[in-house]
């Protein structure tokens, strides 16, 4: 479990963290944090959570977040003007312009902001792509029957209306700034069309997602293949769509919590810290590096993802359990070992020995309610440099925990600005590798929720050349 998302565990759970004499002191639930084996995850974060709260970024699990201006657009806005945008300023002739482009104009449209760090750069590769997208995902099903699909499409519809991310679309052309809107109503599209080898999705259309039926074989199951684009939604999201499905199929959709908006992130993201303390940062992390970290020597990051092969390799029970107890020994995060590791692997095939690659962060604001059940691309990757020399493990590893604490801080930050204060010359990529280090909880689906529905497949893509 990453610190962001043991934060956000903690603040459902009202559980609460202060330091006394240098010790981290926790309040709350106790049955909680022996349940939900949280207390090992505190000792694993041990050390960032002290440092956290030391440096104010942390207060009784809620971050210093800017106050969020109330989104000025009302139901049965006929007309949106200038005046009406809290979160970005737009002149009418740009308004009209994206008003033209949603299916029921004004009266359609919900809310109006920029894109969010991550969305950027995934907007860039679909506008340069020339071939597919490789942020088109899918996940193909089996259904027992038509109407299993049916009941499971129906499911569908109902997560995209509670939340405003699955209701958005995505404009640039004409703007001074790439936008995202967000449409009161939009409709999943299914249809039966056959599946393009290079796959590709309009995101000027909300939903970013439809669902593909493939024609029936006598006496096999029904199929179908959901697409999603990946500006919509991250790792977690999914996981959160999955669970609300499953409470829709069940008829416990009355269960589900009021949805958290997106707009409260990109809102977070564009208030807090600003681009001149990210641009300091990452000066000082990057500035005097003139040499990228290449793998294998591939520098082409434009390509499509579909020749990418994947290969999974599950860690012995008692190595995980030495990785643990080491990091609680040395008091780092396990993270801390594992992006080490990484960059000696880096290190070794590019044969230099100052190592930059992406890791990826969580990015669900430290302390923001509920943000463990909010959907949305709060994911973002940004560079983390390291070097290794001659100093220890023990210390190698200490410095890549505190390089990596000192990252969160800055988890909003566009990748663009971060690489832009390299002494790499675009087009030259700073790096060609990434870590993602992520939990993932064990899937639970199980019974009569999703008797009748199977997952066959799941295809993330990367334009990345090397993924760990």
């Amino acid at each position: 479990m990453s610190i962001n998302e043991l934060l956000a565990t903690l603040k459902a759970h009202e559980i609460h963290l202060t330091v006394k004499d240098g010790q981290l002191v926790v309040q709350g639930n106790r049955r909680a944090l022996t349940e939900n084996g949280l207390l090992e995850h505190l000792r694993e974060h041990k050390p960032a959570l002290i440092e956290l709260i030391e440096q104010g970024d942390y207060q009784n699990g809620k971050r210093g977040a800017p106050a969020l201006p109330a989104n000025g657009i009302e139901q049965g806005c006929e007309r949106i003007t200038p005046e009406m945008l809290t979160l970005v300023k737009l002149d009418q002739a740009a308004i009209d312009l994206l008003m033209d482009a949603i299916p029921g104009g004004a009266a359609n449209v919900q809310d109006i902001y920029p894109l969010a760090p991550l969305q950027q750069g995934i907007l860039y590769h679909h506008v340069t792509a020339t071939q597919g997208d490789p942020y088109v995902m899918q996940v193909q099903f089996a259904f027992s029957d038509q109407a299993r699909r049916d009941a499971f499409a129906e499911a569908l519809q109902s997560v995209i209306t509670r939340h405003d991310i699955l209701r958005t679309s995505i404009h640039w052309k004409g703007l001074e700034t790439p936008l995202q809107v967000v449409w009161r109503h939009a409709e999943l599209k299914v249809d039966s069309s056959p599946l393009a080898a290079d796959l590709t999705m309009d995101l000027g259309q909300a939903p970013l997602m439809r669902l593909v039926c493939h024609a029936p074989v006598a006496g096999q199951r029904v199929e179908a293949t959901l697409l999603f684009h990946h500006i919509a939604m991250d790792h977690s999201a999914l996981e959160v769509v999955r669970h609300e499905i499953q409470a829709c199929l069940s008829g416990q959709a009355e269960m589900l919590g009021v949805p958290v908006p997106f707009r409260n992130y990109v809102g977070q993201a564009l208030l807090g810290v600003s681009e001149a303390q990210h641009e300091a940062f990452f000066r000082e992390m990057l500035g005097d590096l003139d040499e990228p970290t290449l793998a294998y020597g591939l520098q082409d990051l434009s390509g499509e993802g579909d020749a990418i092969e994947e290969h999974s390799v599950t860690l012995d029970q008692q190595l995980c359990l030495r990785l643990r107890a080491q990091a609680r020994t040395l008091g780092i995060s396990v993270a801390s070992l594992f992006h080490l590791g990484w960059a000696r692997v880096l290190a070794g095939l590019a044969g230099q020995s100052r190592v930059v690659f992406g890791t990826v962060l969580m990015g669900r604001l430290l302390g923001a309610e509920a943000t463990e059940r909010a959907l949305g691309i709060f994911i973002n990757t940004l560079p983390l440099r390291l070097d290794l020399d001659e100093q220890g493990v023990q210390a190698a590893v200490r410095a890549t925990h505190q390089r990596l604490t000192a990252l969160m801080r800055h988890e909003h930050a566009p990748l663009a600005l971060a690489q832009r204060c390299s002494g790499v010359k675009a087009p030259t990529p700073l790096f060609n590798a990434l870590l993602n280090y992520r939990h993932s909880a064990p899937a639970q689906a199980s019974g009569e929720t999703w008797q009748g529905i199977e997952v066959l497949q799941a295809q993330e893509r990367s334009n990345y050349p090397l993924v760990l």
